[in-house]
C-alpha cells in the first residue's frame, strides 16, 4: 500500500492537484462568460455590472483571507500595482463586453490570444527575450486569428475588436505581474487589483451598476463566483505545475470554448477556418509556453 504521506507520493499527489486546479480555472473562468450569456435572456445588465461584482467581491476575499491570516499589505512599487490594476481591469472589461456583443467562443478565444502579445512586447521591451522563433510562433499564431475572424467577411465586427483588445491588455496585465511578483506576495497584488479595479469601475460606470433584485443578484453573484474561483484555483495550481504545463492548460480554454459554446450558449458552430484558427492558437500558446522551459 502507497503512503501518501512520503515525499514522491505527496508530490506526485500534489501535482495531479495543482493540473486539476489549473484545468478547472480554465472552465471556471469560460463558466463566468457563459452565465453573462445566460443572464441575458433574462435581465438587463451590462457587462461593466459583471466586472464591478466580480472585483468586489475578490476584494472582499482577499480582506477576510488576511484578516483570518493576519496578513498585512506590503506594497513595495505602487507603480508596477497600479499598472497591473489598470491593465487587468481594461482586459475584463473588454473580454465581457466581447462576450456581451458577440460569440462566446470566439471571446474566449481571441482573450486566449494574450501569450502572444507577450511575446511581442518582450521582442519590443526586453532585449534578452529577442528570439526569431518566437515571432515564428506568433506569426502562424495570427494566421489563426485571421481565419477565426472570416475575413471573407466585408464588415469588421466590433465584437471580435473587443476581444482581440482583451488580450492586448491581458498580456500588458501579464507582463505588470511578473515585474510585480519580484517586490510584491499574490495577497497584495491581489488586493490592489480587485479593490482599486472595483473603484475605477464604479467611478467610469457608475451609470451601469444599481441595486439588483432577486434575479439580477443570482446572475451578477454566480457570475462572480466562478470568476474569483478561477483566480484562487489558477494561484493555487501555479504552486504544483511548471509554467510550461501551467501555461498549457491553461489555454484548453481554447478548446472548452470551441466544443462547448453551441451546446451551452447556441453559440453558431466555428466554421473549418475557424476550427483550423482555434487549433493553430492553442498550438502556438503550447509551443511558446515549451520554447520558455
Amino acid at each position: 500500500m502507497t503512503n501518501l504521506s512520503s515525499g514522491p507520493a505527496l508530490s506526485e499527489v500534489r501535482n495531479i492537484g495543482g493540473w486539476l486546479a489549473v484545468l478547472g480555472s480554465a472552465f471556471f473562468f469560460y463558466l463566468a462568460t457563459v452565465i453573462i450569456r445566460w443572464a441575458a435572456r433574462y435581465v438587463e445588465i451590462a457587462s461593466a455590472y459583471f466586472v464591478f461584482s466580480r472585483f468586489l467581491l475578490g476584494f472582499i476575499v482577499v480582506v477576510a483571507t488576511m484578516l483570518l491570516r493576519r496578513q498585512h499589505l506590503a506594497p513595495r512599487r505602487y507603480h508596477y500595482l497600479v499598472g497591473r490594476t489598470i491593465a487587468n481591469t481594461v482586459a475584463v472589461f473588454c473580454f465581457y463586453k466581447a462576450v456581451e456583443v458577440g460569440t462566446v467562443a470566439e471571446a474566449n478565444i481571441l482573450n486566449m490570444t494574450y501569450p502572444l502579445f507577450v511575446a511581442i512586447f518582450s521582442w519590443f521591451f526586453l532585449r534578452e527575450q529577442r528570439e526569431v522563433f518566437s515571432l515564428v510562433i506568433v506569426a502562424v499564431a495570427f494566421a489563426g486569428v485571421w481565419m477565426l475572424l472570416s475575413p471573407g467577411e466585408i464588415n469588421i465586427r466590433w465584437a471580435n475588436l473587443w476581444g482581440l483588445c482583451s488580450g492586448i491588455t491581458a498580456a500588458f496585465a501579464m507582463v505588470y505581474l511578473n515585474i510585480s511578483r519580484r517586490y510584491h506576495d499574490s495577497q497584495t497584488i491581489l488586493f490592489f487589483m480587485f479593490g482599486l479595479g472595483t473603484v475605477l469601475m464604479l467611478l467610469f460606470f457608475h451609470d451601469a451598476i444599481f441595486w439588483p433584485n432577486a434575479t439580477e443578484l443570482f446572475f451578477l453573484l454566480s457570475c462572480s463566483v466562478v470568476g474569483v474561483l478561477g483566480q484562487y484555483l489558477l494561484t493555487y495550481g501555479f504552486l504544483y505545475v511548471t509554467a510550461v504545463n501551467g501555461s498549457i492548460i491553461s489555454s484548453s480554454r481554447i478548446l472548452m470554448a470551441a466544443l462547448l459554446g453551441p451546446l451551452l450558449v447556441a453559440d453558431p458552430q466555428l466554421t473549418f477556418g475557424g476550427w483550423c484558427g482555434a487549433l493553430l492558437i492553442f498550438a502556438a500558446n503550447a509551443a511558446l509556453a515549451l520554447r520558455r522551459s
